[in-house]
C-alpha cells in the first residue's frame, strides 16, 4: 500500500459521496457530459485503469479522489449476466481480500490499495452478483465500506483502517428458497456524523446508525421484512429528518435521530432492490417481482400505516401510484419535472414527477440485454447502462429519442458516478473515465 495524506474538501457538485451521489438522486447538472465516446480510439476517454477482483460496488468521488471497493481472489471469478431465472447461488471457497482503493481523479493512477478483510466469504452469492456489491460512502474525512457478511469498515483518506464492526451474517437469500443466497447489496450512507445501514436479511433484520468517528452504535431498530437490496435515503423537510427505506412488508420512514418508525407501507414487488428517491417534495418508491411492480409517490409528512387496498391506489399520503409500471433492479431518476424508470429488460417509462402521468414508455433497442445499473444524468441527458456494457443516452425530455449509443466493451452492473464533467464507469475489469476535452474542474 502506498500511503497518501488527504485533506477533507467542502461538499460541492464536484463530489459524489455515496451510491448515486448526493441523496441518491443520480444527477449532477454542473457540466454537460458527452453523448458519444469510443474506448478503442480514446475519443472522450480521459483514462482507463485496471481494477483487481470482482465487484459491483459503484465508484464515489470526493475532491481529487475516486474511491472504489472490490473483492479479489486468485484466478478469475465466475460471472453470469443477462436475463435468466437461475437462482442457484455461487459458493466460493477461496480466500478473498476485500479492498478499498483510492485513485487520482485526473489521471486514474491508483494512490493506495488497502486490504480491509481477508478470508473465505461467509455467504454465497447470486451468479450475477459479486462478493462486494455495496458502494462505499464518504464525508471527505472518512470512507466507510460495507462488505456484507464480512462487516462494516471505516478508513481514513490515507487508506488506514480506523475501525471495523462485525454486523453478523448477511443472509440475503430468496425468502421462498432460503438456500438461494444472493449476496448483500445495500450500501451505507453518511448523515450528521452517523453511518446509516439497512440490513434486511432472512433473520434479525435491522436499520442502524453508528458514529462515523469510532463506530459506536447510536441506535438500532428491528425490521420485519424479507431480504431487500435497496440503500436508505435521508429525506429532510421542515421539522422532520427521516430515513426512507424500501421494502415489501415494510417500506417506510424512520426518524434520523432516534430510529423510530414514522410511517410504513406494505405491498408491491416481493424482491425490493431500488433505493428511495426524494424530489419535488415527494418520496418515490418502486419495486417489482411477483404480482405487482408499483411506482409510487409518497408525502414525506406521512404518518402511521399508509397502506392502501392495493398498490395502484392513492390516499392522503400517496399522491400517485401505478401498480405495474415499476422497476425491479434499477433506482429511478428525477430530472427536472420528469421521472424516468427502467426495467431489467430495458423498458424506459417517463412520468410527470408531480402527477404520475405517463409521458412515454419505450423499450431500448437492447437485443435481449439485461439492465442492473441505475441511470444517472447531467440534467440534459439520461444515461442507461446495460449489463453488456452498452450505454444508451436519452434526452431528458418528455418525448422519446436516442442521443447516443456507446460501447464500454465489458460487462457493467455498477451504477456510474459523475464529477467535474466526467462519467466514471466501473466495468468487469476497469474503471473508465469519460469526459469531453475542455471539461473538468472550473
Amino acid at each position: 500500500m502506498v500511503a497518501m495524506l488527504g485533506t477533507a474538501l467542502p461538499a460541492s457538485a464536484a463530489n459524489w459521496p455515496q451510491y448515486r451521489g448526493p441523496g441518491a438522486r443520480g444527477v449532477d447538472e454542473s457540466q454537460e457530459l458527452p453523448t458519444q465516446w469510443d474506448t478503442a480510439t480514446g475519443t472522450n476517454i480521459r483514462w482507463q485503469t485496471l481494477l483487481p477482483g470482482l465487484a459491483h460496488a459503484s465508484p464515489i468521488v470526493w475532491g481529487d479522489r475516486v474511491y472504489i471497493a472490490t473483492a479479489a481472489k486468485a484466478g478469475t471469478a465466475e460471472l453470469k449476466v443477462g436475463l435468466y431465472g437461475d437462482i442457484t447461488p455461487v459458493e466460493e471457497k477461496e480466500v478473498h481480500q476485500w479492498r478499498l482503493l483510492a485513485l487520482d481523479k485526473t489521471s486514474g493512477k491508483i494512490l493506495w490499495n488497502t486490504v480491509g478483510h481477508e478470508g473465505v466469504p461467509r455467504a454465497k452469492r447470486h451468479p450475477k452478483a459479486s462478493p462486494c456489491n455495496s458502494t462505499p460512502a464518504t464525508d471527505g474525512n472518512r470512507i466507510v465500506a460495507l462488505f456484507g457478511s464480512e462487516g462494516l469498515f471505516c478508513f481514513d483518506t490515507a487508506g488506514k483502517l480506523v475501525w471495523q464492526k462485525d454486523l453478523g451474517p448477511m443472509d440475503s437469500g430468496f425468502y421462498l428458497v432460503p438456500s438461494a443466497q444472493w449476496g448483500f447489496g445495500s450500501s451505507p450512507i453518511i448523515a450528521e456524523g452517523k453511518v446509516i445501514v439497512q440490513c434486511d436479511v432472512l433473520t434479525n433484520s435491522f436499520l442502524a446508525a453508528f458514529e462515523l468517528a469510532d463506530g459506536k452504535e447510536v441506535w438500532r431498530t428491528a425490521r420485519t421484512d424479507v431480504p431487500t437490496w435497496g440503500t436508505p435515503t435521508v429525506v429532510e423537510t421542515p421539522g422532520r429528518k427521516q430515513i426512507a427505506v424500501n421494502g415489501w412488508h415494510y417500506s417506510g420512514g424512520y426518524d434520523l435521530a432516534t430510529g423510530q418508525n414514522l410511517w410504513h407501507l406494505e405491498g408491491g414487488g416481493d424482491i425490493p432492490v431500488p433505493t428511495p428517491v426524494f424530489a419535488h417534495g415527494l418520496i418515490y418508491l418502486t419495486s417489482a417481482h411477483g404480482r405487482y411492480a408499483p411506482m409510487r409517490a409518497v408525502r414525506p409528512e406521512a404518518a402511521g400505516d399508509i397502506m392502501p387496498d392495493d398498490p395502484g391506489q392513492t390516499n392522503s399520503a400517496i399522491v400517485w401510484a401505478h401498480a405495474k409500471r415499476g422497476n425491479y433492479m434499477q433506482t429511478p431518476i428525477v430530472v427536472g419535472a420528469l421521472l424516468f424508470g427502467c426495467t431489467d429488460a430495458g423498458a424506459v417509462t417517463c412520468f410527470d414527477a408531480a402527477t404520475g402521468t405517463v409521458k412515454y414508455s419505450q423499450r431500448l433497442n437492447a437485443g435481449g440485454q439485461g439492465f442492473t445499473a441505475s441511470p444517472v444524468s447531467d440534467g440534459r441527458h439520461v444515461y442507461f447502462t446495460s449489463e453488456q456494457g452498452v450505454v444508451f443516452v436519452l434526452p431528458a425530455a418528455d418525448q422519446y429519442s436516442l442521443a447516443g449509443t456507446n460501447e464500454l466493451h465489458e460487462t457493467c452492473l455498477a451504477t456510474p458516478a459523475i464529477a467535474d464533467g466526467t462519467l466514471f464507469f466501473r466495468t468487469r475489469e476497469k474503471l473508465i473515465a469519460v469526459g469531453a476535452p475542455g471539461s473538468g474542474p472550473h
